[in-house]
């Protein structure tokens, strides 16, 4: 009786972390299979190739501890991160900048799905006389991993890891005179695929991932936009595609969350961190014109930029 017992517990444990995930799991999230790697063990994972470049650690003792928690979600300035609101230089009497007095030859502009980064990017390409590096947004598994047709979901992310890392490459190689700006980070890829990909398909797709990404420069200059996620709602809501409407809300949390822990740990580069909550580069011309004068001067280590017109 007390074995019959002991059983019908497990069981309704088992039954119960099925609902969980499934409940969990919405279209257009991630692969079916849940994954059974822990979440912390993923977290580490990304820290590491924050910190790093694009080295993975292949153990579990290889990864560091998780302090995530030091990192207050979707805060103004996270611990350790100095917020920025020295006067810098004016622009030229152009409203441009001076790609010579600036030594970042590539420069990414990064965050999250709706949080500026393309029309950020496209301005700062045409004041810089920059060549602008465009993100893949042709592929075409993207719709059956939507759609969580089963292998969808390695099949995407490997179209766009090869697509990324060919663009960096070309780009890079082709040895004109102006500085690379690009509106997505080679590292975003495997943020996702530690997101959306089961355990096997992360061994394998990090397999890849190491090969193809050798020999990539990180970036001279990061540019992290930041939002919280009810404000990356509310910009998707009004803009969104077909596809980008079918993304559940805990989804857009669940990434704000790993770009924020990623870039927390982030040291491949120089990084300016910019909330971007309450602040529009397009509707406002101050918000454009302050960012603009910060840039002027060099950005060392991580620092963190806010308007001083921002709300606080």
């Amino acid at each position: 009786m007390k074995s019959y017992f002991c059983c019908t517990i497990l069981w309704l444990v088992y039954l119960t972390n099925c609902l969980f995930f499934r409940l969990r799991v919405q279209p257009g999230e991630r692969c079916k299979s849940a994954p059974s790697i822990s979440l912390e063990l993923r977290y580490n994972a990304l820290a590491t190739i924050a910190r790093t470049g694009f080295s993975i650690p292949s153990h579990p003792k290889d990864m560091p501890s998780n302090d995530s928690n030091t990192t207050p979600l979707h805060s103004d300035a996270p611990a350790g991160w100095a917020r920025d609101t020295s006067n810098a230089r004016e622009p030229s009497s152009k409203g441009e900048l001076d790609p010579v007095a600036k030594s970042p030859r590539f420069i990414v502009v990064e965050g999250p799905l709706r949080v500026g980064k393309t029309t950020l990017a496209k301005i700062l390409a045409d004041k810089l006389h920059a060549r602008r590096l465009y993100d893949c947004d042709d592929n075409p598994f993207l719709s059956d991993f939507y759609k969580e047709k089963p292998g969808s979901a390695l099949r995407t992310q490997m179209y766009f890891l090869m697509e990324r890392q060919k663009r960096i490459r070309e780009a890079l190689a082709a040895g004109t005179p102006a500085p690379v700006l690009s509106d997505f980070l080679l590292e975003k890829d495997r943020i996702f695929a530690n997101l959306n990909l089961d355990d096997e398909e992360l061994k394998l797709y990090d397999r890849y991932y190491e090969v193809l990404t050798a020999g990539i420069p990180a970036p001279d200059l990061v540019i992290y936009l930041q939002a919280k996620p009810e404000v990356l709602r509310a910009r998707i809501e009004k803009k969104a595609s077909r596809e980008e409407s079918e993304i559940s809300p805990d989804y857009i949390e669940e990434v704000a969350r790993a770009y924020e822990h990623f870039f927390f740990h982030y040291a491949a580069s120089d990084l300016l961190v910019i909330n971007t909550s309450e602040i529009d580069f397009v509707e406002r011309s101050e918000d454009l014109q302050q960012l603009l004068r910060r840039l002027q001067d060099p950005v060392k280590g991580t620092q963190y930029f806010l308007p001083l017109g921002a709300s606080e």
